[in-house]
């Protein structure tokens, strides 16, 4: 077979997988959808009609009567001004997207401490997920301070061989399993990055659920950071949109980067209304949901045991938010088909994300607990767990 052949046939198997991998991805929609019990339902993956409802009752968030916004003014100020005093900094600014928020703030206290470098972790949101491009697109150079899936520690941070002007920290570090340091090692990392004349910058996308592994309220968490981001959609089910909240002057400069990197958007009430909705609504049960996240762990670990399989972990094992990591010894189309499987013939969705292959014969995936999750008892969760490991075994014999 010449080359090309080769090509051809390689491109063949690839596009087959990438098919297989689409029509996987549209089964677990459906039996998600067609669920009449699961972990989690989170908004994005509502339908259109779904997501419009969330406005129907907009009015007991804010004054439906006042003019519309027009590029950051109206309600997107009262929005501002509310994350401002929740997070107790003196001021806060509307983004459309995290990864401008979080650009603009590293881009601003870059040129105020006269040096790119940004420590942060190898597995931080901006080294993984926006295509490099706080180097790419704001000159700024990631320094990484660790690659093992945790938090630094503040003896990594002081020893760090070079010179840097910002201390980023992620809380939590979703793609570690959604981890939290104690607040004794969260308040000496921050020290170290002084001892270092670094200003520190909280990556708090979820930083929202933080406050019962902290034990400490939102204001005392956001006090020991400079600046921080935080997230409308991701815990609250806002349709998008991000914060950044800090000193006054800070934010002034970043409404003037907002600006020049096409974020001063002419009208975003839509997004902002959803935002509010959700800091009335769902901010006050992430504690809720977080403490009946550790019931359900608990109970997985028990009814995997039960079934008998040779490995599972639920990590971290008490969550430290309401959402955490399980990993099997299976390969991941194996576990997906598996939960596909037990909630089409069960109505009981267990596991709704998809699974990730970490290597042969092992696997992960997310598991989120929030409203619907509420009305699951540990027997619930251990009973889901039997079918689901009964359809496991008739997937792929005894798994990896």
């Amino acid at each position: 077979m010449n080359d090309t052949a080769e090509q051809d046939d390689r491109r063949e198997e690839r596009l087959s997988d990438e098919e297989r991998r689409k029509r996987l991805r549209e089964r677990r929609t459906g039996a998600y959808r067609g669920a009449k019990r699961v972990l989690a339902r989170p908004g994005f993956l509502g339908t259109l009609r779904e997501r419009l409802a969330l406005l129907e009752r907009a009015e007991e968030v804010h004054d439906l009567d006042e003019a519309s916004d027009l590029y950051g003014n109206g309600v997107v100020e009262a929005l501002e001004e509310k994350v401002a005093q929740l997070l107790g900094k003196e001021a806060a600014a509307f983004f459309p997207t995290g990864t401008m928020a979080q650009q603009v703030a590293l881009r601003c206290w870059a040129g105020r401490t006269g040096n790119p470098a940004v420590a942060l972790h190898a597995l931080a949101h901006p080294e993984v997920h926006e295509r490099h491009a706080l180097s790419q697109v704001s000159g700024l150079r990631p320094v990484r301070v660790t690659n093992a899936p945790r938090l630094p520690t503040a003896g990594e941070v002081r020893g760090l061989d070079e010179h840097f002007g910002t201390l980023m920290l992620e809380l939590p570090l979703r793609d570690a399993g959604f981890l939290l340091p104690t607040w004794e090692e969260l308040t000496e990392l921050v020290e170290a990055a002084r001892e270092r004349d670094a200003v520190v910058h909280f990556d708090g996308a979820r930083l929202w659920e933080s406050t019962v592994h902290f034990g400490r309220p939102l204001e005392e968490i956001a006090d020991l950071a400079d600046s921080v981001y935080v997230s409308f959609y991701k815990s609250l089910d806002g349709y998008g949109g991000a914060a950044l909240a800090g000193p006054r002057e800070l934010v002034e400069e970043a409404r003037a980067w907002r600006h020049r990197y096409g974020g001063n958007v002419f009208q975003q009430f839509p997004t902002v209304l959803s935002a509010l909705t959700g800091l009335e609504r769902e901010l006050p049960r992430l504690p809720e949901y977080v403490r009946h996240a550790r019931v359900v762990a608990a109970a997985l670990r028990e009814g995997f045991a039960a079934a008998g399989l040779p490995w599972v972990r639920v990590h971290p094992e008490a969550p430290h938010t309401h959402e955490f990591q399980l990993w099997l010894p299976y390969e991941a189309d194996v576990a997906a088909e598996a939960a596909i499987r037990t909630a089409e013939e069960t109505g009981t969705m267990l596991f709704t994300s998809g699974w990730d292959a970490t290597g042969p014969g092992l696997a992960f995936t997310e598991v989120s607990v929030r409203a619907a999750g509420l009305e699951w008892t540990a027997d619930d969760v251990r009973a889901a767990v039997a079918e689901f490991v009964a359809r496991l075994g008739k997937d792929a014999g005894e798994g990896g």
